[in-house]
């Protein structure tokens, strides 16, 4: 009786053993189903990143490509009273994307107003992301070789205003002490920022 226990008790445990055997190797094969379901979603979203990472790229190149194009026309068609405004002057000629080329070299000016009367022009350069130092530093670059493409202005005061939809207070600081006019587009007008404090900068 003993025996025919022990071999009940040995069937039911290796009963026990096949189904636990089949249970963990169903399990292994829902689990490799469920990490193939995986990695075919995660080819298919690596697939999907790439392509809208090549379209959100393209589209922010076109609009970073845009934007120069885009600021310079809220500026430009406003740029003649806001000189009016300022200076009390109205300029002859207001010429914007003016682009000079001499010899194997060409330099662009954004937006250039100038009276010649009293011998002025007005240099504006536009920027759609101002706050970046080596914009100024090129554009301080560009008032001093102006004359050279353009000898007509040497006897001409030059006048520099760097503009941008908005700017920070070091930038705008910056500015005034390299003698530039920082220009911002506040509401629905233009606005030098540092007009006030630019009389009081040493030359």
């Amino acid at each position: 009786m003993a025996i025919e226990q022990k071999v009940d008790k040995l069937e039911e445990a290796l009963m026990r053993l096949v189904y636990i055997q089949q249970k963990t190797e169903m399990e292994l094969q829902s689990f490799k189903n469920e990490m193939k379901v995986f990695k075919d979603e995660m080819l298919d979203f690596k697939e999907w990143s790439k392509k809208n990472v090549e379209s959100l790229n393209r589209q922010w190149g076109n609009l970073a490509n845009r934007m120069g194009t885009l600021v310079e026309d809220i500026f430009f068609p406003s740029m003649d009273q806001t000189i009016e405004r300022y200076f009390h002057i109205r300029c002859d000629i207001l010429e914007r994307n003016k682009r000079i080329r001499k010899d194997d070299k060409s330099l662009e000016i954004d937006i250039m107003a100038t009276l010649k009367k009293a011998k002025q022009a007005f240099i504006v350069e536009v920027k759609s992301n101002p706050d970046r130092t080596e914009y100024i530093e090129g554009f301080l670059e560009k008032l001093d070789k102006i004359t050279q493409f353009l000898p007509e202005l040497e006897e001409y005061t030059l006048i520099g205003i760097y503009a941008g939809l908005d700017m920070s207070k070091e930038t705008v600081h910056l500015l005034t002490k390299k003698r530039i006019y920082a220009m911002v587009f506040k509401g629905d007008i233009l606005e030098i920022v540092n007009y006030d404090e630019f009389s009081g900068v040493r030359s």
